[in-house]
């Protein structure tokens, strides 16, 4: 199978010449009037300021879902750890600064992320023209907020976007600070407050409340999926991811595999609107926090006992980025709707075949794509660029459910 490099294009390649030597900002108008990128700004700026509902399976949100409770000690958010690299993320700042980066917890732009490599809302700083001090005490706070595996993740997508800008030669747009940061209400033990990073290839929202912790949406992901040369070489992202996906499917039966695969093809035969251009197969990118995404594929109650480990063992990938007790919580909590999961499949079976999977239930929602190239040439999907997404259906994306509650909503 053709590796990563086989799709590099020429250094005199327009895509590569039309914005070689920009930097974030002076992208923004190439890509509001490019006729991919800027389709793709057109159709989310329509989705932009919709009134938040929640992601939903057929457009009527499951009350009573996310109640507002304080979890035991052992299960708590790191809640303390998170206040102090908070402070200390502050004392970096100036009085402009301090500005710039504060939202109201229940502000809309939390809602303004996205995954593109362009900028669609200068939402809070922007690393990349922050001081190192300003830069490392931000990636403390997310260190603080996730599990050793998450901040690692996080870091790991920072760093394969800058290993991408130098091995096409746009390190202006493309690099491992190239991602915006805000914060969320005002730090406290009790009372609701979070954090933000987004920007190519990763996005994490993070919001805790009196020890409870949501982290939804995430997008990680990666275009190539490994580092093969400099500092970081080596690095591997999403490996075990796909493994488990398959694994899934090893562990059902042949009739089941039958109805969990609703496309043997990721890209013919598709119903209209299925392939969006820029989140291909995903459901739950960015803007998509209202998207109706109703259920297909097969049950998991009623597959094998080893059938229905793989699932937990795929969505406890993605809740990895939850330290230890959240995280515990989390699962507790999604394995709770075990009736109510789904199991679906696009694209072949393969050992190497590229595939789209997803996980639904009525508190979770993961999928996991493989990729056409973006700042490569593939024009089908391969299996070194990777998109994965994480949501809270039911309306607690951004911990919007507990929030509500915590404000007397």
């Amino acid at each position: 199978m053709s590796g990563y490099r086989d799709y590099l294009y020429p250094a005199d390649h327009p895509r590569i010449t039309d914005v070689k030597g920009l930097d974030a900002y002076e992208y923004v108008p190439f890509a509001e009037q490019h006729h991919f990128t800027g389709g793709l700004i057109e159709g989310w700026r329509k989705l932009y300021d919709e009134p938040y509902v929640g992601v939903t399976a057929d457009g009527a949100i499951i009350p009573g879902l996310f109640p507002l409770r304080r979890p035991d000690v052992a299960d708590a958010a790191p809640v303390d750890a998170m206040v102090a690299a908070a402070e200390r993320l502050f004392e970096t700042l100036d009085v402009e600064q301090r500005e710039r980066i504060s939202y109201p917890i229940d502000s809309l732009e939390w809602r303004h992320w996205a995954n593109p490599e362009f900028l669609q809302f200068d939402t809070g700083l922007r690393l990349e023209f922050q001081p190192e001090p300003v830069r490392e005490a931000f990636l403390g706070l997310v260190e603080a907020s996730l599990s050793e595996r998450g901040a690692t993740d996080v870091r790991t997508m920072m760093r394969i976007n800058g290993f991408l800008g130098d091995v096409v030669g746009l390190p202006g747009i493309l690099n491992e600070y190239s991602y915006n940061v805000a914060v969320f209400g005002e730090p406290s033990l009790t009372a609701p407050w979070g954090w933000q990073l987004f920007g190519h290839h990763c996005a994490v929202n993070c919001l805790v409340v009196d020890g409870q912790m949501v982290v939804s949406p995430v997008f990680l992901g990666a275009e190539p999926n490994e580092i093969d040369e400099g500092p970081y070489a080596g690095t591997v992202a999403f490996t075990e991811r796909i493994e488990l996906g398959r694994r899934i499917m090893a562990e059902l039966s042949d009739e089941q595999r039958r109805v969990a695969v609703t496309s043997k093809s990721l890209t013919e035969g598709l119903p209209e609107g299925r392939i969006h251009p820029g989140d291909e197969r995903h459901l739950g990118g960015a803007f998509q926090d209202n998207r109706v995404i109703p259920i297909e594929g097969v049950r998991i109650a009623e597959a094998s006992e080893a059938a229905q480990e793989a699932v937990w063992a795929l969505v406890a990938d993605f809740v990895s980025i939850l330290p230890e007790g959240p995280a515990r919580l989390r699962m507790r909590e999604i394995r709770e709707h075990l009736a109510d999961t789904w199991f679906s499949w696009m694209g072949g079976t393969g050992p190497d075949d590229p595939y789209y999977c997803r996980v639904q239930n009525p508190v979770v929602i993961v999928e996991l794509d493989h990729h056409c190239g973006v700042f490569l040439s593939n024009e089908t999907p391969q299996p070194f660029h990777i998109h994965t997404v994480m949501r809270t259906p039911n309306g607690n994306d951004y911990g919007h459910a507990l929030v509500r509650q915590a404000l007397g909503g």
